[in-house]
């Protein structure tokens, strides 16, 4: 008896072992926040500091990197400068400091609002159709499931360079190029896959008993889907939308190739930000970190749920 007790017993780890492991993820943590604590003090220097050697830690913050992202200038004589009225903001003066006035916005909030309308739009659509589908892989009996399956994953292993051409062509054909719809419809294709497969784990380990209880009660099988299954899914349905997210948020290479100007997004546009001699590191920098918020948010918000959701796979009938 006493072997069999021993055997079932858990180990504690030790509290020297508990503070080694601490002190690894604390140290694990930093090294990771490094890039972006320095992007931040980059888009609060000045564009000399932003290029100094060796860098600069020690600065006189500035808002002008984003004043630049914001703004779009134009270089006037002191003259000029001298018989403006008062500044009426804080980038009217920091810009006349360096002999220049304020021509207009810049096209980042738009760009930025692009970024927001469609990685957004195509989550909702991604985790829409991946639920349904997953759902229907994980309860009815599908022909040849696992080659399908397969086949949804495998879409996610192609790189995008092996497929950008043929979309470009079919995009220009369509009328799809530089539209947000277009930029929509190609992302959720893209995250589908991700969504069905991460969807299909969270849907199989909730027990069928709760769905076949509820139609034994009167439900169909659409209303046990709603108020049965999508409820114990919820965790699965918010640990999928961040990633899918993510990508979206994140991704270049196709805005870069079928975006030029109304539906293009932040990521192709920050880099192409240059000033008075070349580009504008703060101004680039302040762009970064204003494009971190929403999904930074975003995360904070349904961190409680991704939690659940990495450990969903413990949870036993």
């Amino acid at each position: 008896m006493s072997s069999v007790t021993s055997a079932h017993s858990v180990v504690e780890p030790s509290l020297t072992s508990k503070r080694i492991a601490g002190a690894i993820v604390i140290l694990y943590a930093l090294i990771t926040l490094i890039p972006l604590v320095w992007i931040f003090l980059t888009s609060i220097k000045s564009p000399p500091d932003s290029i100094s050697y060796p860098p600069k830690i020690v600065f006189t913050p500035t808002l002008e990197g984003y004043c630049n992202l914001l703004t779009t200038r134009t270089r006037q004589t002191p003259e000029y400068i001298a018989s403006l009225p008062m500044p009426t903001g804080t980038c009217d003066e920091v810009t006349r400091k360096r002999n220049m006035v304020i021509a207009g916005p810049s096209n980042f909030l738009p760009r930025f609002a692009n970024s927001l309308v469609i990685a957004f739009g195509s989550t909702f659509l991604a985790v829409f159709l991946g639920t349904l589908a997953a759902y229907g892989f994980s309860r009815f009996r599908v022909p040849l499931a696992d080659d399908l399956l397969f086949f949804i994953l495998s879409t996610r292993m192609m790189p995008p360079i092996a497929v950008a051409i043929p979309i470009y062509l079919m995009y220009r054909e369509l009328g799809l190029s530089d539209t947000a719809l277009g930029m929509i419809l190609l992302y959720t294709a893209v995250n589908v896959s991700l969504a069905v497969w991460l969807l299909k784990g969270f849907i199989d380990e909730i027990p069928r008993e709760y769905e076949e209880a509820a139609m034994i009660d009167g439900y169909t099988r659409l209303q046990a889907f709603w108020k049965v299954v999508l409820p114990q899914a919820t965790t699965g349905i918010a640990a999928t939308a961040i990633f899918c997210l993510i990508f979206a948020w994140n991704e270049y290479a196709f805005a870069a190739l079928l975006t030029s100007g109304e539906a293009q997004t932040a990521p192709p546009f920050i880099p192409t930000i240059i000033g008075e001699g070349g580009q504008d590191w703060p101004a680039v920098a302040a762009g970064t970190t204003i494009f971190l918020i929403p999904i930074l948010v975003f995360t904070i918000l349904l961190r409680k749920q991704l939690l659940r959701g990495i450990t969903f796979g413990a949870v036993r009938k």
